[in-house]
């Protein structure tokens, strides 16, 4: 496309700010519009595979992201006390090593930073209020009461996304997987060197992820009540008895948490938005299009995917409306395909009932799954 765009993007995470430096790079105008009143990022440490390390490069911050954080080649697969079950080498894609853990902290400024430097704007403390597509252009009001027209609006505003329940109101809420995930940072225990995911059946998994050479995150998927919340004051007590099947390195890092407040909760929930992901020229992407359970660790990769994609698209299509179309067409599949398996590696190993097309997925199973995704997309 060669005439310079101007792009509206809703929400400045990871798929946001990743859309914002691509276009911006391509000499389009952007603004990004974030509710949060600063570049702060919520959880603990991330996993970036190494397709999602393959959009990183294209952003120019690849170096960044791995100075900033681990990277490693293998996952580990151990027993209950951490005795090694299987070292599984992980695919890389162009060169880049197979996986970096990044605290997400450190990885919302570098995006933060990129997009800055890529000539997009990033406004903090606002959201979206009124909205009005009338086929050449779309007008938006901000909560701040500023209005402006732009050729494109993306919504990359996540799993509760405001501008999914806009186009389709609550059509596709988030949906509970009936599982909920623990997190908690944790020193990096010196044999870590990659995903250490210690087993106790499908009583129990725990993953250590190390995401600088000083610090590692600990996570465990157990079910839960959809009401249930941690106590307060007894968090970190509460998770290490789902996880007393465990010794070595898992309980050393157990050990040392010793804040309730240091743990976080996330109940797990899903969106499939099986209509379009654009109406117009405004478009929904990364969760809130298709947020999936955490179990292949594409979730952020996904997103960077559908940023990079989109960038691309608008490169080749000589309009908006067919852009979206084509980005589209690449983009689903694969996206819905991930979310479909990580869904399905949940159910086994909780034990729940599976369907024989999920089973069909699980032949491929997670080193299958890492080996389709570092394939051109």
């Amino acid at each position: 496309m060669a005439s310079v765009l101007r792009v509206l993007v809703h929400g400045g995470g990871i798929g946001g700010l990743a859309l914002a430096t691509a276009l911006a790079r391509r000499g389009h105008t952007v603004e990004v519009a974030e509710l949060r009143d600063e570049p702060t990022a919520l959880g603990v440490g991330i996993i970036q595979p190494s397709n999602a390390l393959h959009v990183i490069r294209e952003l120019g911050v690849l170096d960044e992201c791995l100075a900033a954080g681990f990277a490693w080649e293998f996952l580990t697969i151990a027993d209950p006390a951490g005795n090694t079950l299987a070292c599984i080498p992980q695919p890389r894609m162009d060169g880049a090593p197979a996986a970096n853990g990044i605290p997400r902290a450190a990885l919302a400024t570098v995006l933060h930073t990129a997009a800055l430097a890529a000539g997009a704007t990033v406004r903090h403390g606002v959201t979206l209020t009124t909205l009005d597509d009338d086929g050449p252009g779309v007008t938006v009001t901000l909560s701040d009461g500023s209005t402006a027209r732009w050729d494109l609006v993306v919504g990359f505003d996540g799993i509760g996304s405001p501008l999914r329940t806009r186009l389709y109101g609550d059509r596709y809420t988030p949906a509970y997987t009936g599982f909920a995930n623990w997190r908690v940072t944790v020193p990096r225990h010196p044999d870590v060197d990659g995903v250490l995911m210690a087993t106790a059946g499908q009583e129990a998994k725990a993953l250590l992820t190390p995401i600088t050479a000083e610090l590692a995150y600990l996570g465990a998927v157990f079910a839960e009540p959809e009401d249930f919340r941690p106590d307060p004051d007894h968090a970190h007590e509460q998770l290490a008895e789902r996880l007393a099947a465990f010794s070595g390195p898992v309980a050393e890092a157990l050990a040392t948490v010793t804040d309730p407040s240091a743990i976080v909760y996330s109940r797990i929930s899903q969106v499939t938005v099986d209509a379009p992901w654009h109406v117009g020229r405004v478009a929904l992407a990364g969760d809130a299009a298709h947020a999936s359970t955490p179990h292949l660790a594409q979730g952020a990769a996904m997103a960077l995917e559908d940023a990079l994609v989109l960038a691309e698209s608008l490169d080749a299509a000589p309009s908006v409306p067919e852009a979206l179309h084509a980005w589209e067409s690449r983009r689903r599949p694969r996206a819905l395909w991930v979310q479909s398996l990580s869904h399905a590696v949940l159910k086994q190993e909780t034990g729940t009932p599976t369907t024989p097309e999920e089973d069909a997925l699980l032949d491929i199973g997670i080193p299958g799954a890492a080996h389709v995704l570092v394939k051109p997309y």
